[in-house]
């Protein structure tokens, strides 16, 4: 076996770069001899360090506490340091465990959305309330409301998947509908999971007219009227601005005649109220 391997060698059989090679040198944390031709000549001593430096970073330990217990070594020393990895694997595993959890659930009701039939029709449904984070702020077009949808995941993207299972939405001016114009956006949001304890406000659980409708959104144009006139002749009256909820979007499809979109309106019967 030799004594004493060159850069070019160390390199090779480690898959390492030499500049790599020369930064642990820098360091300290390897010591290589020089030849009579100023070439550089790692010892077995240097290999057993480079096989330490290599495993330790793959548990992605930064190189001034790999140092630092190289210099350091002793059984204590080494058992520390492999009960902080330990902890820091699980938390890991907790976090993924957690995504994985949010993807699942989003691939059930991705599939549902697609498998969905009862759409263009008005159904009167009753819904818990939903906790959300929201962005209030009045804008007019689709393109307004991705680029505020983006603001708000970015600034709770500890949180949200844009792939995830929190339900994106906005807000249109029930004011403005009445003035029969459908583009008054008053907030974009995202529904949060039922224990999530940080949330922006609480959307009220109770009656609301659901139609969900593929395609584009100019279709809205069309089924808010109807669902105006289908409140006016049960005798119900409208007690929020309208919810649209992007179930599937541009974030899941490029394909708009995939789009699956939610309209809801909150209603109340007047008459029930009072008894």
């Amino acid at each position: 076996m030799k004594s004493y391997y060159k850069i070019n060698e160390i390199s090779h059989l480690y898959n390492i770069g030499k500049d790599s090679l020369r930064y642990y040198e820098e360091l300290g944390m390897l010591n290589p001899k020089r030849d009579t031709n100023g070439y550089r000549l790692y010892s077995i001593q240097d290999i057993w360090k480079l096989n330490n430096i290599k495993d330790l970073r793959n548990l992605n330990m930064p190189m001034d506490a790999i140092k630092d217990y190289l210099e350091n070594k002793t059984i204590k020393n080494t058992l520390d340091l492999l009960d902080e990895e330990i902890t820091t694997i699980n938390e890991k595993l907790d976090q993924l465990k957690v995504q994985r959890s949010k993807i699942t659930s989003r691939i059930k009701t991705l599939q549902e959305d697609v498998a969905e039939k009862n759409t263009e029709i008005i159904h009167e449904i009753d819904i818990d309330e939903r906790k959300v984070i929201v962005l209030n702020d009045s804008f007019n077009s689709d393109e307004e409301a991705d680029f505020l949808i983006k603001k708000l995941h970015k600034k709770h993207e500890d949180k949200l998947y844009l792939l995830g299972n929190n339900y994106v939405g906005a807000t249109i001016s029930i004011d403005k509908i009445k003035g029969k114009i459908y583009n008054a956006y008053t907030s974009v949001f995202f529904i949060l999971e039922n224990d999530d304890k940080s949330f922006d406000k609480v959307i009220p659980k109770g009656k609301y007219l659901s139609l969900s409708y593929r395609g584009s959104y100019e279709k809205k144009g069309k089924f808010i009227p109807l669902m105006i006139e289908y409140a006016e002749n049960k005798g119900y009256t409208v007690v929020s601005d309208l919810i649209e909820l992007y179930k599937i979007d541009v974030h899941e499809t490029s394909i708009t005649d995939e789009f699956l979109t939610e309209l809801q309106l909150q209603v109340t019967n007047g008459q029930h109220d009072e008894q």
